[in-house]
């Protein structure tokens, strides 16, 4: 049994590593062990089990736990949900296929789209119509629905997703087509659109529908056993789900809505990131998160990330706009690409070096774990290049063996281009980090920012490898690890805030504006929310910010502008119009004179304070003591192997300086300093590495 003090644990289900984090107080525990993908709560336990006997405590000691899971989007991009049928208005069959009616590459003809997760064949219609307004211009035909479950039972389909047409303005044709469903059928999962996405744009709120139905049978299952695994070992403190939107909400509404959880365990990075931003005083930062199965960058100013209102799922396109599912969720602003650990690489058919999307995830893993991969992975090509101790790889709980990775870096790689096993691994290091510094390019064209001015903060199991490299590409001058690296997302999860934000459409014009009609939805939206947030706040203020997502009357796209957190009034019409032609004025650089505005959704976040951390101390450098050994290295740009300093992280102390290269190794991660570079540790036992002078 532990003191008082208050005990937190998170854990991160990644698609190789589990990592879970255990918080006494001020200590600290960490702990990583391999997914297991069949049955993801297995190695959640096991990985409970083990840091609890690290702390030597019982799970009845716990007093918060905090879940993050890529579950959800893994399931949507293997295609491994439940068969879903789309049940939408007469007419409307075929909103997926048609889409938006753009394309992402316009001048491509054989443009590869995404694959609807629901085909043709499993779409229905039923006569009803509700116009913009809300009103009911076709009473819903409740014998049609009635008629479809015989047609659903023959095609054996486990979730349906109903998405009327304008039901974000009236859900009543949805919810009573849901109820006579759900008789018919007790044991269906059923999604309403007008539940999970109450917003325009016909496609993208169908999308989401579809996306909740599709994986909720397969996250209520799990978040189920996990529930009652946890109370079979005695557990009996809170458990709460971490969101896209980089809030944490109840298991209930977990189960509800997982279309919420598909960028969970990323939203934990960025929050991670964001939170040593702050901490070093850092206010322009560029997180760059890289697992065992992806990589994700994410820019952050002012220690906020950025967020938006739609998220891609599975794109056909890696950098493409448009190619993806879009799920229309409040989320955290980031690119990810399938650029991990464990991503495998191959010879494409012009004889190129091509790194992922495909993953070796934990079964049967990299090469070099022995555990029957035969593919090259990143892994196998840090492991050959010499950056990785073989014997101490994650905590010295996996022994690597180099040569499985030498041979199959020959096998695949060298042999095929006339390579040793070595220049092979250097090759697909490269490739690699190229992949990673194109997309921190990108994202950073994207928000209007130049990358190079942004300090880089590299966590997850593998980026602490690459961040130097990443970095000399894109021209960054500084990088910092920060302790805990190797878990850093699940660390990011015990500094969410418990929130939840709705967004729900209603069109307004500022020259007819009703205010009372507008306040009433904005309280009702609160309340709702409130609702959500605080019995999980357990007494924590609580606080909302409200906003209202405006544009000029025809545009195509809207502006987050915020709202006072009270009822509004006829005084507050001029300062709205004030606050969007700033905002407006700083994306474009005027306004349009006189142009009529309206509003066409709002939002409510209600939310608890983020945990502040504290401010880090200066320390004074000087030289670091004797290195713990050393380590042969293939340094590709000389063609040779070179000797190269080894220190462990635990034994450096504050203000501790080394010069690169240099490999500094602890249980979680391995952090790879350049010749590019020097690093010192920081007061706050970060690694931070600093471009050599010229």
């Amino acid at each position: 049994m532990l003191d008082k003090a208050e005990v937190r644990l998170a854990v991160d289900i990644g698609g190789t590593f589990t990592d879970i984090v255990l918080d006494v107080g001020e200590r600290r525990r960490t702990r990583k062990v391999l997914t297991t993908p069949t049955r993801p709560e297995q190695a959640v336990l096991d990985g409970v089990r083990l840091i609890l006997s690290d702390a030597q405590a019982h799970i009845c000691d716990i007093d918060v736990f905090i879940h993050g899971t890529t579950l959800a989007t893994n399931a949507i991009i293997e295609r491994r949900g439940a068969k879903t049928a789309l049940i939408a208005t007469a007419g409307f069959r075929d909103v997926l296929d048609i889409g938006t009616e753009s394309r992402y590459d316009q001048y491509d003809l054989s443009i590869d789209k995404p694959k609807p997760l629901v085909p043709r064949s499993l779409r229905f219609t039923v006569p009803e119509r509700i116009d913009s307004h809300g009103a009911v211009r076709l009473p819903l035909d409740e014998a049609a629905v009635r008629a479809l479950a015989p047609r659903l039972r023959a095609a054996d389909v486990q979730a349906v997703a109903f998405a009327f047409l304008h039901s974000y303005a009236n859900p009543e044709h949805e919810r009573r087509a849901g109820a006579i469903l759900q008789a018919e059928m007790p044991e269906l999962s059923i999604t309403l659109s007008s539940a999970v996405c109450p917003e325009i744009r016909e496609y993208e709120r169908t999308s989401t529908a579809v996306a909740n139905a599709y994986v909720q049978p397969l996250m209520d299952s799990y978040l189920a056993r996990m529930e009652q695994a946890l109370q079979a070992e005695q557990f009996r403190g809170a458990i709460y789900l971490v969101t896209s939107g980089g809030g944490v909400t109840s298991i209930a509404t977990a189960r509800h809505f997982p279309v919420r959880l598909v960028e969970s365990g990323p939203a934990g990075g960025a929050i991670f990131a964001a939170q040593i931003a702050a901490r070093l005083g850092e206010a322009k930062v560029l997180s760059f998160d890289m697992g065992g199965t992806t990589a994700k960058i994410c820019l952050i100013e002012n220690y906020e990330p950025e967020t938006s209102r739609v998220f891609e799922v599975d794109r056909a396109a890696r950098f493409l706009k448009g190619s993806g599912l879009p799920v229309r969720i409040p989320v955290i602003e980031m690119v990810e690409i399938g650029a991990g650990g464990g991503s495998i690489a191959h010879i494409d058919a012009l004889k190129r070096v091509t790194v992922g999307p495909e993953s070796a995830s934990s079964e049967p893993g990299p090469a070099c774990y022995g555990r029957g991969g035969q593919r090259p992975a990143v892994t196998d090509a840090d492991v050959a290049l010499g950056l990785i101790d073989p014997t101490a790889f994650a905590g010295g709980t996996i022994t690597l063996d180099p040569e499985l990775s030498k041979q199959a870096l020959l096998r695949d790689i060298g042999a095929p281009l006339g390579l040793s096993a070595e220049t092979a691994a250097y090759a697909v290091h490269e490739v690699v980090c190229e992949n990673m510094a194109s997309a921190a390019r990108v994202h950073a064209v994207e928000r209007g920012a130049v990358v190079g001015q942004h300090t880089l903060i590299a966590f997850g199991g593998a980026a602490p490898l690459h961040a130097a490299r990443v970095a000399e590409k894109i021209g960054v001058n500084k990088v910092i690890v920060p302790s805990n690296a190797g878990v850093g997302s699940a660390v990011g999860f015990l500094a969410a805030p418990i929130a939840y934000e709705l967004v729900r459409s209603r069109h307004v014009r500022l020259d007819d504006f009703d205010t009372a009609a507008v306040s009433d939805l904005l309280q009702e939206m609160a309340t709702e929310a409130r609702a959500l947030v605080e019995p999980g706040a357990a007494g924590a203020p609580v606080r909302e910010r409200r906003a209202a997502f405006m544009r000029y009357v025809g545009q195509g796209h809207e502006i987050n502008v915020q709202l006072p957190s009270r009822p509004l009034t006829e005084a507050d019409l001029p300062a709205l119009r004030q606050s969007f032609e700033t905002d407006y004025s700083a994306l474009f650089e005027r306004p349009i004179p006189g142009a009529s505005i309206e509003v066409l959704s709002w939002s409510v976040l209600v939310t608890t304070d983020a945990r502040k951390p504290p401010q880090v101390v200066q320390v004074a450098r000087q030289p670091a003591t004797k290195a713990a050994g050393s380590r042969k290295f293939f340094d590709g740009r000389a063609g040779k192997v070179i000797e190269i300093p080894l220190f462990r992280r635990e034994e450096m102390a504050p203000g501790a300086v080394i010069t690169g290269p240099a490999v500094i190794a602890e249980d979680e991660t391995s952090t790879f300093v350049s010749n590019s570079f020097d690093a010192y540790i920081d007061g706050a036992g970060s690694i931070v590495m600093e471009r050599k002078a010229a």
